[in-house]
């Protein structure tokens, strides 16, 4: 198990990821329903998103890390194991998200092109845009819902003491 200065990975990572993807949430949401903030924050958005999600396998892998530590110690407690359940479960949502921030953010430069090309006839990337940006914003709340499930679950483990 790693740690950093006695302190598991794990607890560590966790932070990025709670702080990190309501964040990429948030913004995502942002230049989904502001279409003309996408050309100035498209590259700061990408940014936080792809942090975030990044951030979700490493704390996974380091919680694994931790628990495997714990049960050799002798700590075996089904608040540590629902913790995990949920921090599995949002790595897809996660994964999910970043790819539909990164087709919302090419499809939004696309339909800008587009849009430029005065072509009144040829709607096809601004469909696009508009139908990832319903689908950002479904898995922004999912991504944000997912997140504060599991980040809740293993605070009540630790602060309830079963992962001390």
């Amino acid at each position: 198990m790693l740690t950093i200065d006695g302190i598991p990975l794990h607890p560590l990572l966790v932070h990025a990821v709670v702080v990190l993807l309501p964040l990429a949430a948030i913004s995502a949401v942002a230049v989904a329903l502001v279409p003309s903030w996408r050309r100035r924050y498209a590259w700061p958005v990408l940014g936080v998103t792809l942090a975030g999600v990044a951030a979700v396998p490493a704390a996974k892998q380091a919680g694994e890390d931790l628990m495997g530590a714990l049960e050799r110690n002798g700590v075996q407690n089904p608040a540590i194991q629902a913790h995990g359940e949920l921090g599995d479960m949002l790595l897809p949502i996660a994964l999910g998200f970043g790819v539909a921030v990164i087709a919302l953010l090419v499809a939004g430069r696309l339909a800008d092109r587009e849009r430029q090309a005065e072509a009144p006839t040829t709607k096809t990337w601004r469909v696009v845009s508009v139908v990832v940006s319903v689908l950002v914003v479904l898995l922004a709340i999912g991504t944000t819902v997912q997140t504060v499930r599991a980040g809740h679950s293993g605070s009540g483990a630790v602060w309830s003491g079963v992962g001390s």
